[in-house]
């Protein structure tokens, strides 16, 4: 699978303003009206205060007003996208947990399913506590999430409560995906040390949220889920838009015929993508589709 299977071990760092360029051998001339543009959330058009600005919204208003498609693809599980549904105006199609659901933010209703086996999920946790001692564990089903008595809760489960049922409750079930978190280690790091592990049981990357890394079904990633809803549509690779910022949107970004990182990108997202543009701070994404949709 494209961006994964492989360790990434340059830390993460804040990038400065670069100019959009074309990339080495990924150099192409980009469809002037992409038929379908498949965006990233965090870190790419969700500023650093969690906002999304009216500018962008109304950039991806052009983009359907335009005849195209536009699908939102996330890490994020569907039980946080309420907010986000209604700042689109409850239209369109959210891929949600790297790949693993797809959300019909009109209805608020999951459309499909790529989960991981529930014998999969306890092979790969025991390999994953061998390989990283100390780490927890928390487990994403497509109507709740659970926990081991490690998992650190953060961000989206802050200050809620996280069911601890024990191990045999929380592997018995397919899970849309599984979480790990050590707060010992920064998200690459951990990530070097979970693919030997876990490789060959679950697709693994991270999103650089704080000591974690994320797995799905085996296959499965935000690339998998767009081409399966583009092949629906009979629209191909070379007519896909896709933005992000982080490793969990590689196999996307390599994907799509044309993709963009925002400036503030992980080094492996800013190297992989056809072209790089302003940050998320900076409405990177809205000013690009601007240009394209005017």
């Amino acid at each position: 699978m494209p961006g994964l299977g492989r360790s990434l071990t340059v830390g993460y760092a804040g990038q400065e303003m670069i100019t959009p360029v074309f990339r080495g051998a990924r150099e192409r001339r980009a469809p002037s009206r992409p038929l379908l543009v498949a965006t990233d959330l965090d870190g790419t058009v969700i500023r650093s205060d969690g906002t999304i600005s009216d500018r962008t919204v109304a950039a991806f208003a052009r983009v359907e007003a335009a005849g195209a498609r536009f699908v939102l693809v996330t890490g994020r599980p569907p039980r946080v996208m309420r907010e986000i549904a209604a700042m689109f105006g409850h239209e369109g199609t959210a891929i949600c947990a790297n790949g693993a659901l797809a959300y019909d933010m009109r209805t608020e209703q999951i459309t499909s399913r790529h989960l991981i086996p529930a014998p999969v999920v306890a092979a790969a946790v025991a390999a994953l506590r061998v390989a990283v001692p100390g780490i927890g564990i928390a487990v994403e089903y497509p109507d709740g999430r659970a926990a081991d008595e490690l998992f650190q809760a953060i961000n989206w489960d802050l200050n809620q409560t996280m069911p601890r049922p024990g191990d045999p409750a929380l592997f018995s079930r397919p899970a849309s995906k599984l979480l790990g978190r050590h707060m010992g280690y920064n998200c690459d790091d951990l990530l070097a040390l979970a693919l030997p592990a876990i490789g060959g049981l679950v697709s693994v990357t991270h999103s650089n949220g704080k000591g974690l890394i994320e797995a799905s079904a085996l296959g499965v990633s935000k690339a998998s889920v767009v081409a399966e809803l583009a092949a629906d549509l009979g629209i191909g690779p070379e007519s896909v838009l896709a933005f992000g910022d982080m490793p969990n949107d590689l196999p996307l970004l390599t994907w799509a015929g044309t993709s963009c990182a925002v400036a503030n990108a992980h080094p492996e997202v800013l190297a992989a993508a056809t072209h790089v543009i302003a940050s998320n701070d900076d409405d990177g994404v809205a000013a690009y589709l601007e240009q394209l949709y005017p």
